[in-house]
């Protein structure tokens, strides 16, 4: 596990960026943190690094928002109002996370039994006047981005 400290939203949005950036196909993200920790702020960020110009917004009530104009497509989860990890096979899960797209996923510690066993989770935490987020990678290739991302 990697943790840094940010100190405002500038600092979330530079990090963000660096992290689209440097994604590759078929790369999962699983988000976590409080209400209002910073999750679809984090994701936006990603999305300029991915070069997706769309308004990126939360999917609560729709589970899943796809933006395909980018270097690589982008499906942002929130299963914040999943009732069990069975419900995401309705909605294809299997076909989006064995893609060649970028998934994020909010909340996904609720859906953690259906996860691949190689992502990253990023833990999101109120701190002081900032965040922290905590990077656990579950893989070598999200090793290794962990390591370009936090870099000095």
């Amino acid at each position: 596990m990697k943790s840094i400290y940010l100190e405002n939203e500038k600092a979330t949005s530079s990090l963000g960026k660096k992290i689209g950036e440097v994604l590759f196909p078929g790369a999962i993200l699983c988000l976590n943190g409080d209400l209002g920790a910073g999750k679809t702020a984090l994701t936006k960020s990603i999305a300029l690094g991915l070069d997706i110009k769309d308004d990126i917004t939360s999917p609560t009530f729709t589970i899943v928002n796809e933006y395909e104009e980018g270097r690589l497509k982008l499906n942002h989860f929130d299963v914040y109002r999943i009732g069990s990890s069975d419900e995401m096979y309705d909605i294809g899960f299997e076909e989006y996370i064995g893609s060649e797209g970028v998934c994020i996923i909010e909340w996904s510690q609720i859906i953690e039994d259906v996860l691949p066993d190689e992502r990253l989770d990023i833990n999101i935490k109120y701190e002081d006047e900032g965040r922290r987020l905590e990077f656990i990678p579950r893989g070598q290739a999200y090793e290794r981005l962990v390591e370009e991302v936090t870099r000095g």
